[in-house]
C-alpha cells in the first residue's frame, strides 16, 4: 500500500484550463466509473462539463437563478447530474446532453434557499440544507426518482427535519456506503449524524458533535467510514469517531479551533486556509488540502496525531482554491478556484499548454456571512419523513 508521500511526491501540472471570463469555480464532482467527465459549478450559476483526461469543455447547463451550493453525479446512474441552488431548487440533468434543460426539478417551500445538498449512495434520496427561515432551518428530503410535475406540486418530497439545527445548514454528506446514514453541519456549530431508517427526526438523530464554530465542510473517513472530519469556516478542524451511534459523546480524535497552528511547512511558508478533506481508500489515509491566498497548495496527512505536511504544490493557481478531486485512477488531482482555473496534476507530468493565470478581478458570489452563531436549543416537536 502506497503512502501519501509515494502517491504525491511526483505530482506536477499536466493541464491547465484558463477561463474566458471572470468566473470562480466553486465545487467539482467526478463521474463514477473511471471518471470520464468532471462537472464544476461556477459563480455565474452555470454547470460546466469537462473531459476528465484533457479538461476539454463538453458543454454546460444553465437554469439556476441563485448561487449554486453543490454538484453531484449519481452513483448507480453516472449519466445523471444533480445541482442545488439558493434559488430554492435542486435540479437533475442528463450529462449525455450538455445544454439541455433539467430533466427533473425538486422544490420545497417557497421561502427555502438551499446552501448545501447531496444524494444518497443508492441514488434514492436527495437532501438539501436551507438557510435559516425565521427561527428554523430545514433538512429537506426528496425521492430522487420523482420531481415537480407540470402541476407545480412538490412531487417526490419525502419530508423535512426542522429541530436539529438553529442556523444555516452549510454542509450535508451521505455516507459513501450506508445509504441511510447522513451527516449535516451548520453555522450553529453543530455536526449531526442521522440514521434515516430509524423514523422521525428525534429517533433518526443518533449523534451530535460540536465544532464550536461555523461548519464549512464535512467528509466521512476511516476504513469503514466510521470517522467524520469537519473543517470550519474559521480554519478549525475536528475529527470524530462516530461508530458508536448510541453514544451522546462521540470520541474526539482531533480538535483544533485554529488548525493552521498545527502545521509547520518545510519552506517556512504560512498555511492560510483549508479547502477540505478526502479519504483516500487506496492509501488508507485522510488527506486534508490547505493553501495560501496566492494559490499555493499544501497536501496534509490528517490523523489523531495531528496534521503532517506531505507535499506543497506551487506555480498553479493565483488565488484561493475552492475545491479539489483526487482520482485514484492514474493518481490525478484536479483543483479549481477563484482564479477561474481548472488544473490537472499528474505524477511526473509536464505542463502541455498555457501558463499561470493572474488573479481575476471578479467579486466572489460566495462571501461568508458574518453572522452571530446562536446556541442550539431543543424544540418540542419533531418532523418525520413520510
Amino acid at each position: 500500500m502506497e503512502t501519501l508521500e509515494e502517491t504525491f511526491k511526483s505530482l506536477a501540472i499536466a493541464r491547465r484550463l484558463q477561463p474566458s471570463e471572470a468566473t470562480y469555480i466553486l465545487d467539482a464532482a467526478a463521474q463514477p466509473g473511471g471518471s470520464p467527465l468532471v462537472a464544476v459549478s461556477c459563480s455565474n450559476r452555470a454547470l460546466r462539463l469537462h473531459q476528465c483526461e484533457t479538461l476539454a469543455l463538453q458543454g454546460e447547463f444553465k437554469g439556476h437563478t441563485g448561487t449554486l451550493c453543490g454538484v453531484r453525479f449519481g452513483h448507480a446512474s453516472p449519466d445523471t447530474l444533480y445541482s442545488g441552488s439558493a434559488d430554492g431548487t435542486l435540479r437533475c440533468w442528463d450529462a449525455r446532453r450538455p445544454g439541455s434543460e433539467a430533466t427533473r426539478v425538486f422544490r420545497s417551500e417557497p421561502g427555502h434557499a438551499f446552501c448545501s445538498m447531496d444524494i444518497s449512495s443508492n441514488d434514492v434520496v436527495l437532501c438539501a440544507g436551507t438557510e435559516q427561515v425565521g427561527e428554523d432551518s430545514f433538512l429537506v428530503f426528496w425521492d430522487a426518482r420523482m420531481a415537480t410535475g407540470a402541476s407545480g406540486k412538490q412531487q417526490g418530497l419525502l419530508g423535512v427535519y426542522s429541530e436539529s439545527h438553529s442556523d444555516d445548514i452549510t454542509t450535508v454528506r451521505f455516507h459513501p456506503r450506508q445509504a441511510d446514514r447522513l451527516a449535516s453541519g451548520g453555522t450553529d456549530g453543530l455536526v449531526n449524524v442521522f440514521e434515516l431508517n430509524l423514523g422521525g427526526e428525534e429517533d433518526a438523530l443518533v449523534t451530535t458533535c460540536n465544532c464550536d464554530s461555523s461548519a464549512g465542510s464535512i467528509c466521512w473517513a476511516g476504513v469503514g467510514g466510521e470517522q467524520l472530519l469537519c473543517v470550519t469556516h474559521d480554519e478549525g478542524l475536528y475529527l470524530w469517531d462516530v461508530r458508536q451511534t448510541d453514544s451522546d459523546d462521540p470520541l474526539t480524535l482531533l480538535s483544533a479551533t485554529d488548525a493552521r497552528s498545527l502545521v509547520t511547512l518545510p519552506d517556512g511558508g504560512t498555511l492560510e486556509y483549508f479547502v477540505g478533506g478526502a479519504w483516500l481508500e487506496e492509501a488508507g489515509q485522510l488527506l486534508v488540502v490547505g493553501g495560501a491566498s496566492q494559490g499555493e497548495l499544501h497536501l496534509l496527512d490528517c490523523s489523531e496525531k495531528g496534521l503532517r505536511p506531505v507535499r506543497s504544490l506551487a506555480g498553479g493557481h493565483s488565488a484561493t482554491v475552492r475545491c479539489f478531486l483526487w482520482q485514484p485512477e492514474g493518481g490525478g488531482l484536479l483543483t479549481g478556484g477563484e482564479d477561474g482555473q481548472l488544473l490537472q496534476w499528474r505524477p511526473g507530468a509536464t505542463e502541455l499548454q498555457g501558463g499561470r493565470k493572474e488573479t481575476l478581478k471578479s467579486t466572489s458570489s460566495m462571501q461568508l456571512k458574518a453572522r452571530a452563531h446562536r446556541k442550539h436549543h431543543s424544540k418540542s416537536s419533531h418532523s418525520q419523513l413520510t
